[in-house]
């Protein structure tokens, strides 16, 4: 699953570490997802989700939906 988590960390002017301060996780668990190497929980990706104020869709882009979708047209 690919992720803007880098884009919104820089918006916010976090680090890696304050990030996983604040969402109670590991830099290295933030560091595992910003590189697409890990999916978060579904309870991370709110708790991430409410801290950048935005939708977890905007920060998770789930890359099935594209084949799902031409799946459906088609």
């Amino acid at each position: 699953m690919k992720n803007n988590i880098k884009v919104y960390r820089a918006m916010h002017d976090l680090t890696q570490e304050s990030l996983a301060e604040k969402v109670g996780v590991t830099r290295q668990t933030i560091h595992a997802i910003e590189k697409g190497k890990y999916d978060p929980s579904l309870e991370l990706a709110f708790k991430l989700a409410r801290l950048f104020g935005a939708r977890i869709e905007d920060i998770f882009i789930y890359e099935g939906c594209e084949a799902e979708n031409s799946e459906i047209k088609g």
